[in-house]
């Protein structure tokens, strides 16, 4: 039996979660619902693969307007990049949600 993962990441993302370079991950309302410390599968969005375990250590409302270099870092981009990004995954979306993991080893 195949066991669904939790959330997903798209591929480019993997090496930066393993590594532990990015710690955050915004999301709309549909992926607003995880609470600290549930412990989520990851996988890639673009097949599915399971690559790892998070743990989600808060989820914070977060308007594309109050991201900030802080949050780039965490995201290992820059600010530019980020509100590029979001904005292509989410357009004409204004509530936002920071969801923040730490790898499980």
């Amino acid at each position: 039996m195949v066991v669904p993962n939790d959330i997903t990441f798209y591929q480019r993302f993997k090496s930066d979660i393993l590594t532990g370079l990015k710690v955050i991950t915004i999301r709309d309302k549909s992926e607003s619902h995880y609470k600290s410390g549930d412990i989520l599968r990851v996988g890639t969005f673009e097949d599915n693969e399971y690559f790892c375990k998070i743990k989600v250590i808060g989820v914070t409302p977060i308007t594309l307007e109050q991201l900030t270099q802080k949050h780039a870092n965490q995201e290992n981009m820059s600010l530019d990049e980020l509100k590029k990004v979001i904005s292509t995954i989410y357009p004409n979306e204004e509530s936002l949600f920071l969801i923040h993991f730490e790898l499980q080893r």
